[in-house]
């Protein structure tokens, strides 16, 4: 299948690993050239290396932390200027903030509200006269199902994964006469750096367990229907194919990549 997305250029926040690394390297597979973006240098020039490395779409990487002002700005112009277009935005760039509501402090609602909502406006904001002028683009923001069945102890991430749908609905009615689709993943339990990480602050990974095996009692607590935990390549795949051409008559729609975890609600 054609996925037309030779020559499109995609900007991924949070591309240097986990699922933005995946769907950076599907859409370069295809032909296109990506930008991706994290706060770690390091990080996102080895990823751009890596994928380049394999002779497909070029990646380039742009380090910033992109709730500063003006971050939006820099990252499509610099998108511009070395690839002469934006087709793809994804709106991946988050963590997972999950604590009960009495623990939770007002300066962590803003900071959490910062990277998942408010950055992601502005970058909306920064690529839409940019797709307007190319006849149309895609925006795929990931979002989380707690955002749509939320759990005890889940915010603010719940909640600011929420605002990100209920964005993606009202921005693909906005945009749709002009030819702008927009989209959200809803995503479950995949294999990620953060929760790698976890592993590693709780001591669990220092005391010999091995991560497939902590992964795999994870996805038992939480009773994921296919048992097991989801890949990332599994979410780049889907991205990438609400990029693609062959997704043009999908808009507004939020899909979740979970495993069957959730309802659909």
């Amino acid at each position: 299948m054609d996925l037309e997305l030779t020559g499109k250029v995609a900007v991924i926040t949070g591309g240097g690993e986990g699922i933005g690394r995946a769907a950076a390297e599907r859409i370069a597979a295809e032909g296109g050239n990506v930008v991706i973006v994290g706060r770690r240098a390091g990080l996102v020039e080895a990823t751009a290396e890596a994928i380049n490395a394999r002779g497909a779409g070029t990646v380039l990487p742009f380090a910033c932390d992109i709730t500063e002002e003006g971050a939006a700005e820099r990252i499509v112009g610099a998108a511009l200027a070395r690839l002469g277009r934006v087709d793809i935005l994804v709106n991946n760039a988050g963590t997972s903030l999950a604590k009960p509501f009495e623990q939770t402090t007002r300066q962590e609602w803003m900071s959490d509200f910062d990277v998942k909502v408010w950055a992601a406006l502005d970058l909306i904001r920064a690529v839409i006269p940019q797709m307007r002028s190319l006849g149309g683009g895609r925006i795929i923001n990931v979002t989380a199902i707690a955002g749509r069945a939320p759990r005890a102890g889940s915010l603010p991430t719940s909640t600011a994964r929420a605002s990100g749908i209920a964005v993606t609905k009202a921005l693909s009615r906005d945009l749709a006469p002009d030819n702008i689709l927009v989209n959200t993943v809803c995503i479950g339990f995949i294999k990620s750096g953060q929760h790698e990480r976890r592993y590693h602050r709780q001591g669990l990974a220092a005391e010999g367990a091995a991560l497939d095996a902590l992964y795999a009692e994870d996805a038992q607590k939480r009773d994921i229907p296919l048992g097991r935990v989801g890949e990332s390549r599994e979410a780049g795949d889907v991205i990438t194919f609400l990029a693609s051409a062959r997704a043009s008559y999908l808009t507004g729609v939020a899909i979740n990549i979970d495993g069957g975890t959730s309802p659909v609600v």
